[in-house]
């Protein structure tokens, strides 16, 4: 693009795509993953409990979002964890952050600039899955756009889209806490970063690959970041989102007109009442027409009982 090497960023963007996220970055993404864990509700309790199903819980925030694109591309669920290295490297993370001596290690990750830092590291890393998924998904299904963005998203989230089974690990059920259902930031950023990659694919976005992940990774990284600095769950972008949302998906009318119309005819004056009573009204007669009524004269056995009944 011509705004990069207007602002000499060429080289930035480049040396960000070619980047090695082992060992540093896949840290920070494992300490930060087992101690969002360890802040939900109860899992202490269950690492006290059973540490393999708290080990197990750990593994799925950390190689969610692997196993679940694994599942979707037909692939064996259990190759991501076929790279031993990574695997004992987060079962580390897993031990330190639960059961190190004196909570030192969460006490030292909980301090704001650390977090800051892990947590922005964590960030790059969403970058990478996203775009793995992506081209996974690519060579396989060429041009299949929604495929791509699905897989995507899956490997990019795949810890939070999973999160319903990973409760169910800790004998939790919370169907309403279902991703789908509410969204989470992480989830809706990654989602975003699935439909930019893919068109970007699929030759829609005329953009080089490098140039959209600094684009992406500053975008998602100043996001969180600022986030956890203000101390609030929403992103500087959430009424922009509120807006998109309540224009694309919120019905403007909340009439429909053909029942407001079928109410307005029945609700008429000439309509007050109906037709069964009214009918009924007029086919009833008054007791003067009986008392009045003469009988019929054309027939002659009528003719006679009323000559004797005078």
């Amino acid at each position: 693009m011509d705004v990069f090497g207007f602002l000499n960023l060429n080289e930035l963007a480049l040396g960000l795509s070619n980047l090695s996220m082992f060992p540093y970055f896949d840290m920070a993404h494992y300490i930060i993953s087992v101690m969002s864990l360890r802040e939900q509700p109860g899992a202490l309790e269950v690492s006290q409990r059973s540490p393999f199903a708290c080990w197990f819980s750990s593994m799925l925030y950390c190689f969610g979002g692997a196993v679940l694109s694994a599942l979707m591309m037909a692939d064996a669920p259990v190759a991501p964890l076929s790279n031993t290295t990574n695997l004992l490297i987060a079962s580390l993370m897993w031990y330190l952050v639960f059961y190190c001596p004196l909570d030192a290690v969460y006490s030292v990750g909980s301090v704001l600039p650390v977090r800051l830092v892990l947590t922005a590291m964590k960030e790059v890393t969403r970058t990478w899955k996203v775009l793995g998924g992506v081209t996974q998904a690519g060579k396989k299904y060429k041009d299949g756009l929604f495929v791509m963005i699905a897989v995507g998203w899956a490997k990019g989230a795949g810890g939070g889209l999973m999160s319903n089974f990973e409760q169910l690990v800790r004998g939790v059920w919370k169907p309403e806490t279902n991703e789908l259902l509410k969204m989470s930031y992480p989830t809706k950023v990654t989602l975003l970063g699935a439909v930019v990659f893919s068109l970007q694919q699929c030759r829609f976005l005329p953009i080089q690959t490098h140039h959209l992940i600094f684009i992406y990774t500053l975008f998602i990284v100043t996001n969180k970041t600022q986030m956890m600095l203000l101390g609030s769950s929403s992103y500087p972008f959430s009424a922009v989102e509120t807006l998109v949302y309540k224009t694309l998906f919120v019905r403007p009318l909340t009439f429909s007109p053909l029942t407001d119309s079928t109410q307005s005819c029945c609700s008429s004056p000439n309509r007050s009442k109906p037709n069964g009573s009214a009918s009924v009204q007029e086919q009833k007669p008054s007791d003067t027409d009986t008392d009045t009524k003469e009988p019929d004269q054309s027939n002659p056995k009528d003719a006679e009982s009323s000559k004797k009944t005078d």
